[in-house]
């Protein structure tokens, strides 16, 4: 057999919430009931999703949750990123509902992936094709520290435990790459943002901004760097 399909069924408090928010990621609404009991059917070109609605439901509590593989993370990133700007006129990092930013992940074999987290708390993790992962990541001491805080903060969501790791390697005087300084920086701050923490948030960004980089570096973390700029951005709509 071929061409089977699974569509996944989640939960939710309120369907026209969720409609909302998918229809701003570039979703459309391709079914919808509210009797004998809510629920909606979206669709993103072969991307679907299922919700059903559920009295007194608090996302917080939440454990639905669904892997989508797709050739491109970042794409498909920035066209959802496009979309909450467009509403919002800035990213959602924090709270429900949110989205990171596509970073590989030691526990899925160092492959890309962003996770989206709906208004339901469900989380929608999002992988490159599995012939995208990258067999050498970085050994350094701060590198493991920062796949160590990315697997607990976007995968599982422990954002202050994942902080205090980097907190903790950042401390240290070891000799470190630029590469791995600036990875870790950046990421530390947008950990700092999720908590709220704006004024480690500002102290992190100063310090990317201080630090000298080559036109060969600036190229290598061009992705980092549009993300300080994200974050800043960010920082300043929330003032």
């Amino acid at each position: 057999m071929a061409n089977e399909v699974t569509v996944p069924l989640l939960p939710c408090g309120s369907i026209d919430e969720i409609a909302d928010f998918y229809r701003m990621l570039g979703f459309e609404v391709t079914y919808r009931q509210q009797r004998p009991n809510p629920y909606v059917a979206l669709r993103r070109e072969d991307l679907q999703l299922h919700f059903f609605g559920m009295p007194d439901f608090d996302p917080e509590q939440s454990y639905g949750s669904c892997l989508v593989f797709v050739r491109d993370t970042g794409e498909l990133y920035q066209e959802f990123a496009e979309g909450m700007r467009a509403v919002h006129g800035k990213l959602l990092i924090s709270g429900i509902p949110r989205m990171t930013r596509p970073r590989k992940r030691k526990n899925t074999d160092n492959l890309s992936g962003f996770s989206l987290v709906d208004p339901g708390g469900n989380w929608i993790r999002i992988f490159q094709a599995r012939d995208s992962g990258d067999s050498d990541p970085s050994t350094s001491r701060l590198g493991k520290a920062l796949q160590s805080a990315v697997v607990l903060g976007d995968s599982r969501g422990d954002h202050r435990q994942a902080a205090r790791i980097l907190d903790s390697a950042l401390a240290r005087d070891d000799a470190v790459r630029t590469m791995d300084l600036v990875e870790a920086l950046v990421y530390r701050a947008e950990l700092a943002v999720t908590l709220r923490d704006s004024e480690t948030a500002d102290t992190l960004l100063a310090r990317v901004r201080a630090i000298m980089l080559d036109d060969t570096d600036r190229e290598r973390l061009a992705g980092v760097l549009d993300n300080a700029g994200e974050l800043e951005r960010v920082r300043d709509a929330e003032r």
